[in-house]
């Protein structure tokens, strides 16, 4: 890479009146295995995908799907076998070297040299992306990741949350508009998920735009602004995250009542209810046709007291698992 074309790559990436509607775009992508001796795996399907800029971007999808693959595209790791992709506006195809600048993708390996510090790894990264040692900030990754302290330990000796966290330094070293997370939190304990979701939702709040792969369902419902579901390397639903779970249009309702009852009273039966001790009753229906209102007279009508009510709402897990299972 000559001199020139590196400035010019880092020029588009480092200018901030450059900002585009949208992080990440792909029209019609494809990509198709050629295994020997099996059939062709087709792992993305006319895949048509747009991540706004400056969101919390969450995609779902069961092992197998295709996330991996979308992601490699997107990184020149692996080649595409048709379709247009862009990434913070920049055709992969066109300018492979600015896109590949523009995003950084912490993958769910721990592929760390083990005899390497944390600051020499940013050095070593930093130096692949053709950061000149002037606009390095190796040492404030460090502390915004909690790794200033260890910063000349080898990471061998390492524990797998700092490991966790180092490979999310090393992908911040360009300073890339786009970053993506694939399983951050795979393996990782209670206290350390906390603290990776407050540094991912501090990320957002800067400007990065976040694409974030997980199989913790409320990981994403609590992090991401728009999820994508993918099964079977097709885009089965892109919505905003409360959009997506308003899809199941149910709700739980569970009341106590003083009286203890052995059967349904004939009023609440069109209610769908249904006893779970003799003195609770369950209801389950649509939000858009029924009222809690409504249920609630038909108890006081079957001569029922009321002492206490719950309600459950649906959640994006209920969401994925409706969804997929439909396509089965």
């Amino acid at each position: 890479m000559n001199e020139k074309n590196s400035k010019d790559r880092n020029n588009l990436i480092k200018d901030k009146s450059f900002l585009p509607d949208k992080a990440i775009s792909t029209r019609g992508l494809e990509k198709i295995y050629n295994v020997k001796g099996d059939r062709d795996i087709h792992a993305l399907r006319a895949f048509d995908l747009d991540v706004p800029r400056g969101v919390i971007f969450g995609l779902l999808g069961p092992n197998g799907a295709g996330k991996s693959t979308f992601i490699n595209i997107l990184a020149g790791l692996v080649i595409k076998t048709g379709g247009k992709a862009s990434v913070w506006g920049i055709d992969i195809d066109q300018n492979p070297r600015a896109a590949r600048s523009a995003i950084g993708v912490v993958p769910q390996e721990l592929n760390l040299d083990a005899f390497f510090t944390p600051r020499e790894l940013l050095e070593l990264q930093a130096g692949l992306y053709g950061v000149p040692p002037i606009e390095r900030h190796t040492d404030d990754i460090l502390k915004r990741v909690g790794l200033i302290s260890v910063a000349n330990t080898f990471s061998r000796e390492l524990s797998g949350g700092m490991r966790r966290r180092l490979l999310v330094a090393k992908a911040l070293v360009h300073n890339p508009p786009v970053l993506v997370l694939d399983e951050p939190t795979a393996g990782v304990d209670v206290e350390l998920r906390q603290s990776l979701w407050e540094f991912i939702v501090e990320l957002k709040n800067n400007g990065t735009t976040i694409i974030l792969t997980t199989h913790y369902i409320e990981e994403a419902e609590k992090l991401c602004d728009i999820v994508a579901i993918i099964n079977d390397g097709q885009l089965i639903a892109s919505e905003p995250t409360k959009e997506l779970v308003a899809r199941l249009d149910n709700k739980e309702l569970r009341i106590s009542i003083s009286e203890k009852i052995e059967y349904i009273p004939f009023s609440l039966k069109e209610h769908n209810a249904f006893l779970t001790n003799k003195n609770e009753l369950i209801f389950r229906y649509q939000t858009s046709k029924t009222e809690i209102g409504s249920v609630l007279k038909a108890i006081s009508e079957a001569g029922l007291t009321v002492n206490d009510i719950s309600t459950k709402e649906p959640d994006l897990e209920q969401v994925f698992l409706d969804i997929t299972r439909k396509l089965k």
